[in-house]
């Protein structure tokens, strides 16, 4: 999760000051609802690929994937309610236009990841190719997030508070937190599931590092 760290590092940070002629162009309404309802709705079918082998991810949606297993409550009424705590920090550390894009995206995903099994049947599927096109799909969705300044929520706003406030690295603090997530998957799912979900989480923090680089996306 170190790539999202530097994503969020790379977007709470101020741009360098650009002439007129090249200053980047700030997103309208309606494109940023536009990313936000596409990006949700990648990051949903990534999620839906993930659980329907019993794959889970890292972050607050790891942690909404564990409750899910071990209860066999909604996944989508879990990732909500977890997140709701971190919208204060997001308010003090990213500002008020990031909360409020964050908290729609986090509504949005939670609302297709309960719709879209009711839209689509999975027949057979393997868990080495939900692992990839899931974590994909998920990185892909997230760009879209980012590049319209919103995020899924979660641990990365508490890590970046924490490492502000106490000077806590926060990339050490992110690592041990999906950590203690996989070890604690190892309670609910079999350490094959365990191993696709690493890969899952691969793919997806390398789509992330390789396509947002601070630089190379203009529209703010």
């Amino acid at each position: 999760m170190s790539a999202l760290l530097r994503l969020f590092r790379s977007s709470a940070s101020a741009a360098p000051p650009r002439s007129n002629a090249t200053a980047p162009g700030r997103h309208k309404p309606h494109e940023d609802a536009q990313a936000l309802l596409t990006g949700t709705l990648f990051v949903a079918l990534g999620v839906v690929l993930f659980g329907h082998v019993g794959l889970l991810t890292g972050g607050t949606a790891g942690l909404a994937f564990l409750v899910h297993y071990a209860t066999g409550w909604s996944f989508s009424a879990v990732f909500f309610l977890i997140n709701l705590p971190f919208y204060a920090l997001a308010w003090q550390r990213m500002g008020g236009r990031f909360t409020v894009k964050t908290f729609a995206a986090v509504a949005l995903l939670s609302l297709w990841v309960h719709w879209v099994p009711g839209w689509i049947q999975i027949g057979a599927l393997s868990p080495g190719f939900a692992a990839v096109a899931g974590g994909l799909l998920m990185g892909a969705g997230m760009l879209m997030l980012f590049r319209h300044r919103a995020s899924l929520g979660g641990f990365n706003v508490l890590v970046l508070y924490l490492q502000e406030r106490f000077g806590w690295r926060a990339g050490h603090l992110q690592m041990a937190l999906d950590c203690a997530i996989v070890l604690a998957a190892f309670s609910v799912r079999a350490p094959p599931q365990i191993a696709w979900s690493v890969l899952g989480a691969v793919v997806l923090n390398m789509t992330l590092a390789i396509n947002h680089r601070p630089g190379r996306y203009m529209a703010v």
